[in-house]
């Protein structure tokens, strides 16, 4: 039977996850993988997680395990709404931060409507905005507040002069992935002033707002503009990944429409999962893993950018997060980090090319590593590894 004639238009906008791709075909612990956003499994406090699940099957008994509302059990949605300093009703709970992303476009994005994001961007964002066959246009960084300024109101202004309409600029404005950067406030200002003006909506994603090693903890954009910011926050970086638990602070007026979407994607968030978060929050057991968490990935990050200080070719430079779990590579001109993927990985190591993170692709010379997931003697072989092979080609060029 030929399928192809059967499928939707929307699944034409659709494009493989190159990282998904990886985990796929290859077994991660047999390989040096710098390549997903993988937690450390030490950060998951298994005995703890253990003691919760019994605690909360001593307490909610059957109704822990039963369909729950749509907008999230009212025990995580209030304990949510304590940790982020709002009301349990500007709160609604997801079944992982990518829902959120996913419901966010789904709710306001019609085919043809631009979306705006910082280039490069999140891979899983721009899969799903072009999903719903958005028009995604990347905008360029610069630590030049007014020159930053001029590239997002050109892009805004460029859509109104060719008649379409900006519904969202999407940006992870602290430990960016794949950059790693994290926007000053007043360029969140500066954003949101611009949002204003041109009548958009900001997305702001902060899975990993709460991983900070270093520096000054800067405002959200939503506590600076909370009628004007959707704020995503995700349980995977600080809690664990496998409960597939997230959250959504905005207006009531978009909870609402995303309450009436949800009901048709997932009914519920996972009702079990959702009451073992709310335990983890209410007991303390959550801030106090996540010190633990943040000494770690402190001392991974550092040692990543000491190895690459002492192993990486003088023409390679790499930035220099306070947070989150990556940093993002740039090689010189003319290396293409697509064609090196293969010949690192039959070496037997794994990256991101960063071409994959720009709307447009054209990028060719970056590549994203992560530090979270591998161990301190792996991270140091791997990384050696990776130089060595850098150096060989660039060489060779």
């Amino acid at each position: 039977m030929n399928y192809n004639d059967k499928f939707s238009e929307d699944t034409g906008s659709f494009f493989r996850s190159p990282v998904r791709e990886i985990f796929k075909k290859v077994d991660l612990n047999a390989i040096y993988s710098f390549a997903g956003g993988y937690p450390s499994a030490d950060t998951f406090p298994l005995e703890e997680i253990r003691a919760a699940m019994s605690e909360v099957i001593d307490k909610y008994g059957g109704k822990a395990f039963q369909y729950g509302a749509t907008q999230g059990v009212p025990e995580l949605r209030e304990a949510v709404a304590r940790r982020c300093g709002t009301e349990p009703s500007m709160v609604q709970i997801t079944s992982s931060s990518q829902q959120g992303i996913d419901v966010c476009t789904r709710i306001l994005v019609d085919p043809g409507d631009v979306v705006l994001t910082s280039e490069p961007s999140y891979l899983g964002a721009l899969q799903s905005f072009r999903s719903y066959r958005a028009d995604v246009r990347g905008i360029s960084h610069s630590s030049d507040i007014d020159v930053y300024r001029r590239n997002v109101e050109e892009a805004a202004m460029s859509a109104v002069r060719e008649g379409k309409r900006v519904k969202f600029l999407y940006i992870i404005p602290d430990f960016q992935n794949p950059s790693g950067e994290t926007l000053t406030l007043e360029e969140r200002k500066m954003l949101i002033r611009i949002a204003e003006d041109h009548d958009f909506l900001i997305v702001e994603d902060a899975p990993y707002r709460e991983l900070r090693y270093s520096g000054e903890t800067v405002e959200s954009m939503y506590s600076l503009a909370p009628d004007r910011v959707i704020h995503l926050g995700s349980f995977s970086k600080i809690f664990a990944p496998g409960f597939r638990l997230g959250w959504i602070l905005a207006h009531p007026e978009i909870l609402d429409q995303i309450y009436v979407c949800k009901q048709s994607l997932d009914l519920c968030p996972p009702v079990f999962d959702q009451y073992v978060a709310a335990e983890f929050l209410d007991s303390g057991r959550l801030d106090a893993n996540l010190r633990k968490t943040i000494d770690l990935y402190r001392e991974k990050r550092d040692l990543m950018l000491s190895l690459l200080e002492e192993t990486m070719p003088g023409n390679v430079v790499w930035t220099r997060p306070e947070g989150g779990l990556f940093l993002f590579l740039t090689m010189p001109e003319g290396f293409d980090a697509v064609k090196f993927y293969d010949k690192a990985l039959s070496a037997g190591v794994a990256y991101v090319a960063g071409e994959f993170f720009y709307p447009q692709r054209n990028v060719k010379n970056t590549m994203r590593l992560n530090f979270s997931f591998m161990d301190r003697e792996r991270m140091n072989a791997g990384i050696r590894l990776l130089a060595a092979l850098l150096k060989e080609e660039l060489c060779a060029e």
